[in-house]
């Protein structure tokens, strides 16, 4: 079975840091692109990163550039994301999603463009 376990959500201070964990377990990562989305509460879910499956490109939303980075390790099957300089803004439940590809550059922007998820980890920016 295919799937993908989003982790390392918390409760933090602004301007603290998290690191959130996307592990795959049923399939291998490295043919995979895999993108961080958000959902905030009453909003819409929106792109926050992506990386190509090889980590050689990535696309990073405006409001989390600078602040956020995003990072594979497909020999554990994993994707993170590193979290700093964090606002209250940030609040939102993250999802991890994968799609596989077939260039090593290249990795979708768009929601709809993925084919797994995770089940998302509640990130709450708050003092």
């Amino acid at each position: 079975q295919l799937q993908l376990v989003d982790s390392g959500g918390g409760l933090v201070q602004p301007g603290g840091s998290l690191r959130l964990s996307c592990a795959a377990s049923g399939f291998t990562l490295d043919t995979y692109a895999v993108g961080w989305f958000r959902q905030a509460p009453g909003k819409e879910r929106e792109g926050v990163v992506c990386i190509s499956r090889r980590g050689g490109g990535t696309n990073y939303a405006n409001f989390v550039k600078g602040r956020f980075t995003i990072a594979r390790d497909n020999a554990k099957n994993t994707v993170y994301l590193q979290m700093n300089s964090l606002k209250p803004e940030d609040t939102a439940i993250y999802y991890c999603a994968a799609t596989e590809v077939y260039t090593d550059y290249g990795a979708p922007k768009y929601d709809y463009q993925y084919d797994y998820w995770g089940q998302g980890t509640q990130v709450t920016v708050s003092s």
